[in-house]
């Protein structure tokens, strides 16, 4: 009988790259291609558009109104050279932003890779929108924005009156995941505010965190700022664990 290799058992478990292996002072030949492989996947994700008539589609049947915006960088070079940039609203797309007062927003980004964006968006606010709801929240048309970073957020929010804002962006791709979502939450949202004052849900996808359980953390944080009156390094995630396992 043969013994399973320990770290072939550990690659069931992870997409991390783990007992490559070495070939003299390198990688086996295998392992490098596949390095190469991967890292070139993570440059073109950076470069993905997204689909925002097919997003759009997809958020329709939650029942909220979905309004286009982008940022101030004309395109994806202006983008990644001019981060300032896309943390600014375009003067028109703000003039035209509905009022929506003591709401809570969220903005569906592009960042820094759409696949992600594209496909978890939908199932995340599908599953955040009843918990929302009912924990008497009132939810403003969601947003959509392009060539944006997390802080266009911060713009839109003030611009439209919201008490809070949820930016569901794509986050950097990695070299074993093209296809993450991270959320930022930020009370009281206005220009200005910097990433100490929003909390962070990441990784979130099926090989990470579920839509389900970010919309469960969601909420949880959701509730907590605003007993505290506060988001960012004053908020501690201090969510009741739930157990990995089922009984």
């Amino acid at each position: 009988m043969t013994t399973p290799s320990r770290w072939t058992d550990l690659r069931r478990f992870t997409a991390a790259r783990v007992g490559l292996g070495r070939a003299g002072q390198g990688l086996p030949t295998a392992a490098h291609l596949d390095f190469q492989e991967a890292h070139a996947q993570a440059r073109d994700a950076v470069h993905s558009a997204l689909d925002e008539d097919a997003l759009e589609a997809a958020i329709a049947p939650l029942g909220l109104p979905v309004q286009r915006v982008a940022s101030q960088a004309a395109d994806r070079r202006a983008y990644l050279l001019r981060p300032d940039l896309g943390r600014r609203l375009r003067d028109a797309d703000r003039a035209a932003l509905p009022a929506a007062p003591g709401a809570f927003l969220f903005v569906v980004a592009d960042g820094l890779c759409a696949t992600g964006v594209q496909v978890q968006a939908p199932a995340l606010l599908a599953a955040a929108l009843p918990l929302l709801r009912r924990a008497g929240l009132v939810v403003a048309p969601v947003i959509l924005a392009s060539q944006a970073r997390v802080a266009l957020g911060d713009d839109i929010g003030e611009a439209m009156g919201v008490a809070m804002v949820a930016v569901l962006i794509g986050e950097r791709p990695g070299l074993s995941a093209t296809d993450s979502l991270g959320l930022y939450l930020t009370l009281a949202p206005q220009r200005g505010r910097t990433d100490a004052e929003r909390n962070c849900i990441s990784n979130i996808r099926p090989g990470g965190l579920g839509a389900a359980a970010a919309a469960e953390k969601l909420l949880w944080l959701t509730g907590a700022a605003l007993r505290l009156g506060a988001t960012g390094v004053a908020l501690k995630d201090e969510q009741p664990a739930t157990p990995l396992l089922g009984p």
